[in-house]
């Protein structure tokens, strides 16, 4: 973790007032996604996802705000395991940058509550996915298409879990890697919120956790 962190420093040396713009990008595409999504019941909220991409440019807080998440009632919900396919999960298009390097989040998972942060590093061999168009037949749009990986999407969960996919519109996600982050002492919000996390779970989050617990060992 700490040659992570040192990584991370070193990366936001290069940061640019505001959001960097690459030059020279070696992407196909405009821009890439980056989403986040979280198992039912699960709440997560972001504090921020910054992304530093190939070339050292930093894109703060590229994502905030809540994940992804399904809270189903009559305990209808699995959140246990991860699967096949995520989806693209809430979040935006980061655009400008080059190909994904490094990931840092910064989330409140409210379902315990506890507050975590964790380096995401993109392996080569998954940039390297996300520069390789392929034809793949597109069910939803009945009809064959040429598509990307271009969605980087990040699964955030209890225990300071976080596990990486890349999909495109049509192509099956590809699973690029799985972190343990590490618990922020300092609580949410950087010590600045008195200890209060940014959300009340749902009712339905609450009442499945309260009868079922959290099925830490699972993801």
């Amino acid at each position: 973790m700490n040659r992570l962190k040192a990584l991370c420093a070193i990366c936001l040396g290069f940061m640019l007032a505001g959001c960097a713009h690459g030059s020279g990008r070696s992407l196909p595409y405009e821009s890439w996604w980056l989403g986040f999504g979280a198992p039912s019941y699960m709440e997560v909220w972001i504090e921020t996802a910054d992304a530093v991409d190939i070339q050292g440019h930093v894109f703060r807080r590229a994502m905030s705000g809540v994940a992804a998440i399904q809270t189903p009632p009559d305990f209808k919900g699995k959140p246990a395991g991860w699967p096949v396919n995520p989806g693209g999960g809430k979040g935006k298009d980061v655009h400008g940058a080059d190909l994904p390097r490094l990931i840092y989040v910064r989330w409140q998972s409210l379902a315990e509550p506890q507050t975590y942060e964790v380096y995401i590093e993109i392996p080569e061999a998954a940039r390297q996915q996300m520069l390789r168009g392929e034809d793949v037949y597109c069910r939803s749009l009945g009809k064959s298409i040429f598509d990307y990986r271009r969605t980087l999407t990040i699964g955030l969960a209890p225990g300071g879990i976080a596990k990486a996919w890349i999909m495109g519109t049509c192509l099956p996600a590809i699973e690029v890697t799985r972190v343990q982050g590490t618990v922020l002492e300092i609580g949410p919000d950087l010590g600045q919120s008195g200890g209060q996390y940014a959300l009340p779970l749902e009712p339905e989050s609450k009442a499945y956790i309260e009868k079922f617990g959290i099925p830490y060992e699972s993801w």
